[in-house]
């Protein structure tokens, strides 16, 4: 048997498992920076009016929310590892085809693999990261999302000039090769889980074990009014920095730029911050930084001011959303996948779906209201905080 290259020491703090699912966060991530970008090319490339693009995004959406479902039931079945390797697989041609679409139609259809496959991908990977916190006993939730920052900002950043200089399906082509190769390097470290004795008699009535305990929906709660801040700040701050505080469009960038930022920093150290004062707590004071930060930015009288409570939002919600999905993963009674697919689609409808709804309201009210109104959400956050308690489940496994 060959020696572990790795020091006792650094192999307990980065087992290959945990180095694993660090992987297939960045491969998804980078993938979801890299959709940013599709969108303006496929508009200009389709000749796509705004309702057209309007219903492709929409094709994402419903993708996920699709497939996310499908893949919690098949990892109570089949366990998080294999789920994750088929998914993965599957989602890494979707970008591919998304830039040989020649056609709304086509286009319309590869959207929706895209979506579902990255949905279900999202729902497998964040399941395998539960139990490598089981194995591990400690917190690795938000350094993962921290990862699946990193990949959002790399992709995002690269992909324009990509794009713009090698043309999409090249840019498609870099892109999917690049993360085949991070696919394949994670895949033959990833923790075999497979499914638990417990999770056989579960997979038989997941659908009544779902309806039956309120949990999962009450913390798909806490994701949804969490994952509403992040959406509309992505989705809105330029615009209400540029029309409503008279920001250039260089400014304006940093709204969002500003929260991701500060979420991919704080995810890095989020996991110390969890084990050491616990999920609820830790829950609790995010949640009023992240109040703190929206109100900041929805009262701010100048540019800057705003940016500054975005990146304070940031701070706020980034271990918020990794506790809620951990509490998810460790719900009693409950199959491993089942509750955190639940969790997973009500989450993500938080960026998919409800900003969209907050836009059409701002044309009546202007942005600083939504700015102000969608924090209020964060109270009932607040209020059902002691239900991460769920997430210090892995200390006793």
């Amino acid at each position: 048997m060959t020696a572990n290259p790795m020091s006792p020491t650094l192999a307990g703090r980065y087992p290959r498992e945990r180095i694993a699912i660090k992987l297939l966060f960045l491969a998804n991530g980078l993938y979801a920076g890299a959709w940013s970008l599709k969108v303006p090319e496929l508009a200009e490339r389709l000749a796509l009016s705004p309702f057209h693009v309007s219903l492709l995004v929409v094709c994402y959406g419903i993708g996920s929310v699709t497939v996310m479902p499908i893949a919690g039931s098949r990892i109570a079945r089949y366990g998080s590892t294999a789920v994750a390797k088929v998914t993965a697989s599957i989602f890494l041609f979707a970008m591919l085809l998304i830039s040989l679409a020649p056609d709304i139609w086509t286009a319309g259809i590869a959207v929706f693999l895209f979506g579902g496959f990255a949905g279900a991908m999202d729902v497998a990977m964040n399941a395998n990261a539960v139990e490598v916190e089981k194995s591990m006993r400690k917190a690795i939730m938000s350094s993962c999302h921290a990862f699946w920052s990193l990949g959002g900002l790399i992709g995002s950043s690269v992909s324009g000039y990509m794009i713009e200089n090698l043309g999409p399906v090249m840019h498609s082509a870099i892109i999917t090769m690049f993360n085949a190769g991070v696919l394949l390097v994670a895949f033959s470290m990833l923790m075999p889980d497979g499914p638990h004795r417990a999770d056989h008699v579960a997979a038989a009535a997941t659908r009544t074990s779902v309806f039956r305990s309120p949990l999962p929906w009450i913390i798909g709660v806490v994701a949804l009014f969490c994952m509403v801040q992040e959406g509309v700040v992505i989705d809105w701050s330029a615009l209400y920095l540029s029309r409503e505080l008279g920001a250039t469009l260089t400014v304006a960038a940093f709204g969002a730029g500003g929260m991701h930022g500060m979420m991919m920093l704080m995810r890095l150290v989020g996991d110390g911050i969890r084990d050491r004062f616990g999920a609820v707590r830790t829950m609790r004071v995010s949640g009023l930084i992240a109040l703190a930060g929206m109100l900041i930015a929805g009262f701010a009288p100048h540019p800057y001011v705003a940016v500054a409570g975005f990146a304070l939002s940031g701070m706020g919600v980034s271990n918020m959303v990794p506790i809620a999905f951990s509490a998810a993963g460790n719900l009693p009674g409950m199959a491993k996948g089942v509750g955190l697919s639940v969790v997973t689609v009500m989450g993500y409808s938080g960026t998919l779906f409800f900003p969209t709804l907050f836009g059409f309201i701002a044309e009546h009210t202007g942005f600083a209201a939504i700015f102000i109104g969608t924090p209020m959400l964060l109270v009932v956050v607040l209020l059902l905080a002691n239900l991460m308690r769920h997430a210090d489940g892995i200390k006793g496994h």
